[in-house]
Formats: C-alpha cells, sequence, structure tokens
C-alpha cells in the first residue's frame, strides 16, 4: 500500500485518531509521517525499535547496576544465550531464559505491567470462586510471614479469615454454587 499523502512511498507508519467519536485512518510513509508529526510539534524518533526500546527501559528500571554488574554476564543454562545478547536485541533464546533471568527481568515487567505478578481478569458473572481462591493464597503467604516475624495477633486474624472464605466455598459448592 502506498502513502496517502504522497502517494510514492510504501506506508509503513499507521495513524489512528478519534475526533468526537469518529474514527480516522491514515496511513503514511516514514518521511510524511515525520514532516506531519514535526509540523504538529511533536517529536518523531526515525527508528524506535525493540533494542531502543528494551535499552531505554533496562536503563530506567536500574540497567545501570545490570550493566556493571556480573549478571548481564549471565548466560541461560539450557540455550547458551547470554543475558547481553537479550539487552541488545530484546528477544529472549528459549523459554527456560525467563526462569534464568528472572532478577534481571523483574524490573522490567514491574516497569511495563506495574506488578511483578501476572493477576488476571476473572468475569465477574462466574469468577467468584476464583477470586476467593486467589484471596486464600494471598491471605496463607502473608500468613506465613507472620508467622516467621513472630506477629502472632495478625496471624490469628489471618488464620481466622482464611478459616472463613474456605468455609464459604465449600457450602457454596454444597448448595451448586460457582
Amino acid at each position: 500500500m502506498l502513502c496517502e499523502e504522497c502517494g510514492k512511498r510504501p506506508a509503513s507508519v499507521h495513524v489512528t485518531k478519534i475526533v468526537n467519536n469518529q474514527k480516522m485512518q491514515q496511513r503514511l510513509c516514514q518521511e510524511c509521517a515525520r514532516t506531519k508529526w514535526e509540523d504538529m510539534g511533536f517529536f518523531v524518533q526515525p527508528h524506535l525499535t525493540m533494542q531502543s526500546l528494551l535499552s531505554g527501559l533496562l536503563s530506567s528500571a536500574g540497567g545501570a547496576q545490570i550493566g556493571s554488574s556480573p549478571a548481564i554476564q549471565a548466560r541461560c543454562s539450557n540455550c547458551g544465550l547470554p543475558f547481553r545478547e537479550f539487552a541488545r536485541t530484546g528477544f529472549l533464546g528459549c523459554g527456560h531464559c525467563y526462569q534464568q533471568f528472572d532478577e534481571q527481568l523483574r524490573p522490567i515487567y514491574k516497569r511495563i505491567h506495574g506488578d511483578t505478578e501476572h493477576k488476571g481478569k476473572v468475569p465477574l458473572r462466574c469468577g467468584g470462586r476464583a477470586r476467593v481462591t486467589r484471596e486464600i493464597e494471598s491471605l496463607r503467604k502473608e500468613l506465613q510471614e507472620c508467622i516467621r516475624v513472630e506477629n502472632y495477633e495478625r496471624a490469628a486474624v489471618l488464620r481466622d479469615r482464611i478459616k472463613a472464605l474456605q468455609d464459604g466455598l465449600a457450602s457454596s459448592e454444597e448448595n451448586g454454587g460457582s
């Protein structure tokens, strides 16, 4: 498809604008897009690549420490990919890399997603049991931590809350609920 502005070069930038609930799409070449957006006062980065995006995330998520530490020298024990190569390309070599580089990847996850643990979404109609199960799991972790630091008063409260949630789940199963 050719650029809708100049009609000469291939369109590689797709712009979607919504104004007053009206959706407008425009397909432009790199040059026309840059000119158009710079004329409107926007700075356009000509070549945003996975590498430049990842470099920015690594540097803003503690990449300075990563770059100067032995962690950058780490290699995946399964596929042999060095972390330095991941930092350069943005691509991991295998599924095991996620475990191998967990410590280095966590700040990136936190920066992108706001957390390091996937929460997911559960439909309201049928997700009651899943939400309660997740809450019990979370309370159990907190209970273990309270026991570890010998905060027995809080641990007792958590134990009672877990028991109440478990009883509620059991009674809903007996009544055929979700």
